[in-house]
């Protein structure tokens, strides 16, 4: 039997934090071309298109016009948290439909008596503090800091190369490279 994974967040959200990672680096030196993001990162420029519309309406990324036009973020990469990013981009943070982030929605006919609701809601919580504590900041150079052209080049991230980059062992990251 073939074991299959899957993921708990989609492609959007690996290519919009690919997005924004990038316009991290780029903080302060002007707007940045999505051409250009696309072509660097290997991403296709019709989807990044839809992606930066979302970030756009909530406020993280702003537009500029014209030949030297671009994106930017709105804010520095020091106070844009990676679950904001991952709610522009995917919505509410929710493993399952039981445990919703607003707890008035609560969408399982079983409500509070399902005794698995207790997990799914320990795992919304986990995902969402890992996301909601780590700030843009952090994440943006993990490549670079691990000696590598960027992040997504040749390795996926590690729990290693985030220890290097952040100074300390990520507790909540230890299932990465498995």
């Amino acid at each position: 039997m073939v074991a299959r994974e899957r993921a708990l967040f989609s492609i959007r959200a690996e290519y919009g934090v690919r997005l924004m990672m990038m316009l991290a680096r780029e903080y302060g030196k002007g707007p940045l071309s999505l051409a250009r993001v696309a072509e660097e990162e290997l991403l296709p420029l019709p989807y990044l298109e839809q992606l930066i519309a979302n970030l756009r309406r909530d406020g993280l990324v702003v537009s500029h016009r014209g030949a030297k036009g671009g994106y930017e973020l709105a804010k520095p990469p020091e106070e844009i948290t990676m679950g904001e990013i991952i709610r522009s981009l995917e919505g509410p943070i929710v493993p399952m439909v039981c445990a919703t982030e607003d707890e008035s929605e609560i969408t399982c006919y079983k409500g509070d008596y399902c005794s698995a609701q207790i997990l799914w809601s320990r795992v919304r919580d986990a995902v969402r503090q890992v996301l909601d504590s780590t700030k843009l900041s952090e994440i943006a150079n993990i490549g670079e800091a691990a000696g590598e052209e960027g992040c997504c080049s040749s390795n996926q991230i590690t729990p290693h190369k985030l220890q290097l980059h952040l100074g300390h062992k990520p507790e909540s990251y230890h299932r990465l490279s498995q």
